[in-house]
């Protein structure tokens, strides 16, 4: 019982730290990662080389996927390929369903942008629809937030999906998560517009804001990229990961010779992602490229390297757990309570309510169960995929006043903090529950 004390009291000092004493989640999972280490009894001098081997295990891969979906998003968003993606959308949809269209636009983005910097970009775009076709500015807000924070939790490339499946070990398997991710994060954005509809009632001062926003903000990037290049950056990896994915299936239903090796080479997520860096090259304009290129990068460096660190962290403190005989020590006790996939979504959705980031909710409790997987009956592929998604529902469950992106949309949308909380908070509730329900139906189906 003492194991599963120690376990408990190290939730809440990452819990505490992060979320009341604002500690860097970076140095909080480095100094759990000491005090289990400490508390479970671990030899003094295996300790340090149990650390330094779990940080570098889990950076030796997917550090580099994670840096180079970053930059490939910095690059979509400042050249104006986002914005050309919404209006495709938009074009390809028509504007009978504006709430839905509005949805898939911020689905559609999410993958390769941040959610937060997704709003920003898209919420003037957002704001000229509501008023041009006189649709209810929150309910467009919540489907835009919504639809953004799907594909955000759930589907890779975007940091915090790509960081809790290698965490889980499913660096190989990208093309799973993707495929898997896509389907459960429709679900949530699906719930999302649901709650967009229950809104159309409430206030909002964002109709007052001038018509011309969205031309405004188109000529902050000068000439834009054409569609095909817009898109061209992330859907390619993601094609071919997933083709990757299925010419390493077991049944080789490409068989093993040159299309075989062709494809499992593109569709190592590295490869595939050094593929989409190159096409996010075409679209820089003018005669200072490189200059350009090297502004971008240095930005998605920067935005990179926090996740990167905490990724590591998680990785070390997984890797102390998974040296302790809490594991062994659980499996007379998890396996036959049926937890399955509620365990991961609670501790998920308990990290992200309390300090905020879905990003450190993912990356924490991804390091923290992998150990676990044998006992909750996860420890297979698909096993591994939906631990990942009820994570994602969890670091879904809620944003509110601790979350930047809280702010990014009350602000932006010049909703005030009751009305945020009732549209944008109580959707992203709405979403996880609804989203771990259908994984915990999968799980009971499929494994």
């Amino acid at each position: 019982m003492h194991l599963v004390l120690i376990l408990v009291a190290l939730i809440v000092f990452i819990v505490f730290a992060t979320s009341k004493l604002k500690l860097n989640p970076f140095i909080t999972l480095l100094l759990a990662s000491f005090l289990a280490a400490f508390a479970f009894g671990l030899p003094l001098d295996s300790i340090e080389q149990t650390i330094r081997t779990g940080f570098g295990n889990i950076l030796g891969y997917i550090g580099l996927v994670i840096v180079l979906g970053t930059i490939i998003g910095v690059i979509l968003e400042r050249t104006g390929a986002a914005i050309v993606m919404a209006e495709t959308i938009i074009k390809a949809l028509g504007q009978r369903f504006p709430s839905l269209t509005m949805s898939l636009v911020g689905f559609i983005v999410s993958i390769p942008v941040f959610c937060d910097s997704g709003f920003v970009i898209l919420n003037s775009l957002k704001r000229s629809m509501a008023r041009t076709l006189s649709v209810s500015p929150v309910a467009m807000t919540v489907a835009l937030s919504t639809g953004l924070f799907a594909t955000h939790t759930l589907v890779p490339p975007t940091p915090g999906p790509i960081a809790a499946a290698g965490n889980l070990g499913l660096e190989d398997s990208l093309g799973l998560v993707i495929a898997v991710g896509f389907v459960f994060a429709v679900i949530a954005a699906l719930a999302g517009l649901f709650w967009a509809s229950r809104c159309r009632k409430l206030d909002s001062r964002e109709l007052d804001l001038a018509e011309e926003a969205f031309e405004e903000a188109k000529e902050h990037y000068g000439e834009l990229p054409s569609a095909w290049a817009s898109f061209a950056p992330i859907f390619v990896p993601i094609v071919l990961i997933c083709l990757g994915s299925v010419a390493n299936y077991p049944t080789a239903p490409l068989g093993e010779g040159g299309l075989y090796e062709a494809l499992n080479f593109l569709g190592k997520p590295l490869n595939a992602l050094m593929i989409g860096l190159g096409f996010a090259l075409l679209l820089l304009q003018g005669d200072k490229k490189l200059e350009e290129f090297a502004r971008h990068t240095q930005k998605g460096l920067e935005v990179s390297a926090p996740i990167i660190l905490i990724t590591g962290a998680g990785g070390a403190f997984g890797t102390v757990l998974a040296a302790t005989p809490l594991g062994e020590y659980l499996g007379d006790t998890l396996s036959t309570l049926g937890l399955s996939v509620i365990m991961p979504f609670l501790v998920a959705a308990a990290l992200k309510s309390a300090q905020g980031s879905s990003t450190v909710a993912l990356v924490t409790t991804s390091a923290l169960v992998a150990p676990l997987l044998g006992q909750l009956g996860l420890d297979s592929e698909f096993g591994r995929v939906l631990t990942v998604m009820a994570i994602g529902a969890g670091a879904m469950t809620v944003s509110h006043a601790n979350d930047s992106y809280f702010w990014v949309v009350s602000q932006f949308s010049k909703m005030d903090v009751a009305t945020a909380y009732k549209s944008h908070t109580a959707a992203t509730l709405l979403m996880g529950l609804v989203t771990i329900v259908c994984v915990w139906l999968v799980a009971q189906v499929a494994l």
